[in-house]
């Protein structure tokens, strides 16, 4: 590929929006879960995701249902693109109720190769502000990839073993989950809704997990674990995880926080750590 994609680098820009409950208790109930937040309580964490939507005209978006590439983000030729992890230091609490300004900027374009061929990395940095206070700074790893090869990305293959750890929840993604997920998100992305797009255009073998989605979840069990507010929370994707199989959310202790993952079959989808 070799681009230059160093025009990038740096670039910036502002979105608003207002905290209010109605998307968290739809979130929490969509995994079973009845809640009843109201304006002044503590934001669930990473339910900031559900907030900020980039809302396109369809002939604004890619084939993928993604935003088209070239504004925001770099046009990167490659054509499957996905969020591989990211980094999070939460300040202060966010409220319902509080109008945030979230700050993007890009801070790198990186190529790589690996064992599935060429990569991209592109890592953007968001800092959550209100009243001009930050509370949450985040950086996402987003990866391009090339087109992947018909039956060369498989799922697992039954359910496997009972994972060994010391805390253990277990969720059963269905179409119907990963729909309301990528709805209360505003994630077009095809893989995770239109399973013939997934199988015949991404090489998928079944819809895909959002990597959000698990992360979220992660969150969730490392601050009721740990019994305190996180201060920073890391994560990165291991492998897809996919609709029709149960996703284990998996933990356990570390000396100053904890260390969480998915899994499905046996084999990791997520890993992360909080302190």
């Amino acid at each position: 590929m070799s681009e230059d994609f160093s025009g990038w680098i740096g670039k910036s820009e502002v979105a608003t929006d207002t905290l209010e409950p109605t998307r968290s208790n739809a979130m929490t109930a969509s995994v079973g879960a009845v809640t009843d937040f109201k304006a002044g309580d503590p934001l669930p964490l990473l339910h900031h995701w559900l907030y900020f939507w980039n809302v396109q005209p369809p002939e604004s978006l890619g084939t993928d249902g993604h935003p088209a590439k070239g504004g925001f983000l770099p046009p990167v030729a490659l054509p499957r693109r996905m969020w591989a992890g990211g980094r999070l230091r939460f300040e202060r609490p966010l409220r319902f109720g509080d109008d945030v300004t979230r700050t993007s900027t890009i801070l790198k374009v990186q190529e790589k190769s690996g064992k599935s061929g060429q990569l991209v990395f592109v890592t953007v940095e968001h800092k959550l502000a209100v009243s001009g206070e930050v509370a949450v700074v985040e950086e996402q790893d987003l990866v391009y990839r090339e087109a992947a090869a018909p039956g060369s990305i498989t799922g697992p293959a039954g359910e496997g073993p009972e994972p060994q750890c010391t805390w253990h929840r277990t969720i059963f993604p269905d179409e119907v989950m990963l729909f309301r997920y990528s709805a209360l998100t505003m994630n077009g992305h095809r893989i995770h809704y239109d399973l013939p797009y997934a199988r015949d255009e991404e090489a998928y073998p079944a819809l895909v997990v959002q990597g959000p989605f698990q992360a979220t979840c992660l969150a969730a069990m490392a601050q009721r674990e740990l019994g305190k507010p996180l201060t920073t929370f890391e994560f990165r994707g291991m492998s897809p995880a996919f609709a029709g199989t149960t996703l284990h959310v998996c933990g356990e202790p570390t000396e100053g926080g904890v260390s969480v993952w998915t899994e499905q079959g046996g084999a990791k989808c997520m890993t992360a750590s909080a302190s």
